[in-house]
């Protein structure tokens, strides 16, 4: 009775839903400018019409909406009387992220959204499980052996795959999807960081591993859920089919996987009585924490975090320097001045010293964030710095790639890829670059307050060793894409290039 109920509510209301759309889809699209208003808003289905028609492009149509707006926050009428609030003011962000951070959760609706993939590990867990969890991950993360662990994971991965696979396509021109490779590596490392499991993702037959394919696609539905309104992917979920229907198969084959992996480490470190693998999953069993779920949820979590963020960043940062040749040219004679000859992307303390390349990486995800947007809910009635009004249960996003766009905060050249902007010169004379660095509620790519990533020296001790290793031997350059069109930054649960990154790699001389 229950499925039918659902079932009758569906076929009267989304028709009549779907009649707005299409009636308001007819008329002209508004132009954006810094004189954009606010969507008009129907009884009912709010501004939802002007959201669906701008659904491709809401990273460009929201950064519009905040440029114009006095405070760079607005309100928006959604539907069925829900209202949510999107900024792009640092003084904002650092209200819910930092200063009142007990109000702002990650909250029901978000946790709902992606709990079948990720259970209640720590990227989706508010109150005393995140507490718990963020407590036993951050003195896991603040070990030396772990950080030696994963420099010699990522070598690996660069001196055995990475820089065979692009040697092939440099000896005979051929086109590889850079944005692909990225990712295959990005994986391959995180699963042995995380699990101590080696996917053999990236290996030059560039193998559709099942796991791997799995749980991109987990990844992908459980995204596309945020772009969805809830009751058509809740009844699609209750009645097993379309997308949901592969969302439960591949979260099962994600989980399953993982529980097996727990499993196993369990059995090999019962039988050594020691713990001899540094992974995160040998640390956090190693540490007492045998519970199952608890070990299987966190870990995913963190192969979600690790898999796509670097890629993504790595990806628009090669783009980057393809446009700007002078910011490659520095940061080779950066390469030349600090990695050891021998070495495939020079060891800990010489990466540590690429300043110019660190500033270079800042400025690409400034403009390209591997999480383009952020929610929270309240958790009760507030009134944010600029005045704005939240009502409890109502979302708040930040709006990262929009603050990146911002003239406020980046000042007039704030469209121009300049890693200068995080520099200046020492005052010994040497002429060395030294970093300076944004606060973190003006520049959130790696969140901020309580809630930072635990996770970002090890971001960029991996991607200067990627830079550092590739730059050194090859040059990426961009095959022109039709009409000699930039690529297009979509955001998912990461952010990533349309259509791929296809390339040719050059061997230098």
């Amino acid at each position: 009775m229950f499925l039918q109920l659902l079932t009758l509510a569906s076929l009267v209301l989304l028709p009549l839903l779907f009649f707005f759309v299409f009636k308001a889809s007819s008329q002209p699209k508004p132009k954006t400018s810094n004189n954009t208003k606010l969507p008009k808003s129907y009884p009912i289905i709010g501004s939802f019409i002007t959201l669906y028609k701008n659904h491709e492009r809401r990273l460009p149509w929201f950064t519009d909406l905040l440029r114009s707006s006095p405070s760079n926050t607005f309100t928006l009428h959604h539907s069925l009387g829900k209202h949510f609030v999107v900024t792009a003011n640092p003084t904002v962000v650092q209200h819910i992220l930092k200063t009142q951070f007990p109000i702002y959760e990650k909250g029901n609706t978000f946790r709902t959204t992606l709990t079948d993939l990720l259970g209640d590990g720590i990227f989706n867990a508010d109150g005393d499980n995140w507490k718990f969890q963020r407590q036993v991950s951050s003195h896991e993360f603040n070990t030396k052996s772990l950080r030696k662990f994963v420099e010699q994971v990522v070598d690996t991965e660069l001196s055995d795959r990475l820089i065979p696979i692009l040697s092939a396509p440099a000896t005979n021109n051929s086109i590889l999807d850079f944005q692909d490779i990225l990712q295959r590596f990005a994986f391959d490392n995180i699963c042995r960081i995380a699990f101590g499991y080696d996917p053999a993702y990236l290996l030059p037959s560039l193998p559709e591993a099942k796991f791997a394919v799995a749980f991109d696609e987990a990844v992908q539905i459980s995204s596309d859920r945020f772009r969805s309104l809830p009751p058509v992917w809740k009844l699609k979920r209750v009645l097993g089919i379309g997308s949901e229907k592969h969302l439960r198969a591949a979260v099962s084959e994600v989980r399953e996987f993982a529980k097996t992996i727990v499993r196993e480490k369990k059995r090999e470190l019962s039988e050594t009585k020691a713990l001899e693998s540094v992974d995160l999953l040998s640390r956090f069993l190693g540490s007492g924490h045998s519970d199952e779920k608890f070990v299987t949820d966190i870990v995913i979590s963190f192969t979600l975090a690790g898999r796509d963020t670097t890629s993504a960043a790595l990806t628009w940062f090669f783009w980057l320097l393809s446009q700007n040749p002078h910011v490659e040219n520095e940061i080779l004679k950066e390469i030349s001045g600090t990695a050891e000859p021998e070495s495939a992307a020079g060891g800990y303390d010489e990466v540590k010293e690429m300043v110019y390349t660190h500033a270079a990486l800042c400025e690409s995800m400034r403009l390209y964030p591997p999480v383009a947007v952020d929610s929270k809910q309240a958790m009760k009635d507030d009134v944010l710095p600029d005045g704005t009004k939240v009502k409890k249960g109502m979302t708040v996003t930040y709006h990262v790639y929009a603050m990146g766009r911002m003239e406020e905060i980046w000042g007039e050249d704030w469209a121009q890829y300049r890693p200068e902007r995080w520099l200046e010169r020492e005052e010994n004379g040497a002429h060395k670059w030294k970093f300076v660095g944004r606060d973190s509620f003006s520049y959130p790519v790696f969140q901020a307050g309580p809630r930072i990533c635990l996770g970002k020296e090890m971001a960029f001790l991996q991607m200067k060793r990627v830079v550092s290793a590739v730059l050194k031997r090859f040059k990426v350059v961009p095959v022109e894409r039709e009409g000699g069109a930039q690529p297009e930054f979509v955001a998912y649960l990461t952010g990533k290039m349309k259509g791929g990154f296809p390339v040719t790699i050059v061997e230098r001389a």
